[in-house]
């Protein structure tokens, strides 16, 4: 990538309605409204490995008693992220840290595209949250390990 042209992982981008149920603009408007009446002190924000979160026992000790609130949905690229942050999802709250974890999803673009995608996504929340504190997690991917990133591998 020669770094010229728009960054297609960084544009925000809502997520194209294909299955017709409107189940992730639903989602979308539910993290707006949880903003509005709630004052977490740990924000989450990414794709399914965010949202399947709930589901864990570690949630229930740890982030529930924070008052955590979890804004993944299954299927986001960083651009759908960016996207729902610019349309309200922290417009409301004011957490003490703000944890991102995505870019699993980002299969059609390359390791620096999902890179700069990310980094847009700190800069976003910082300018948005300035006193949280960002914790970006991320998963290497199987093909980095391969052409010896040094990623596990």
């Amino acid at each position: 990538m020669s770094g010229e042209g728009e960054n297609p992982a960084s544009k925000p981008t809502p997520v194209q309605d294909v299955q017709g149920d409107g189940r992730w603009m639903s989602l979308h408007h539910r993290f707006v409204a949880d903003s509005k009446d709630k004052e977490p002190e740990v924000v989450f924000i990414g794709d399914s490995l965010v949202q399947l979160m709930h589901q864990c026992e570690i949630w229930r000790e740890l982030f529930s008693p924070l008052h955590a609130l979890n804004f993944g949905i299954g299927g986001d690229s960083t651009q759908h992220v960016l996207w729902r942050l610019e349309n309200g999802e922290l417009e409301h709250i004011r957490p003490k840290i703000v944890v991102v974890w995505v870019g699993t999803n980002n299969h059609s673009h390359t390791a620096e595209q999902v890179t700069g995608g990310i980094k847009a996504i700190v800069q976003l929340v910082n300018k948005l949250q300035p006193q949280a504190r960002v914790v970006v997690l991320v998963r290497a991917l199987e093909g980095w390990r391969k052409r010896g990133s040094g990623c596990g591998g």
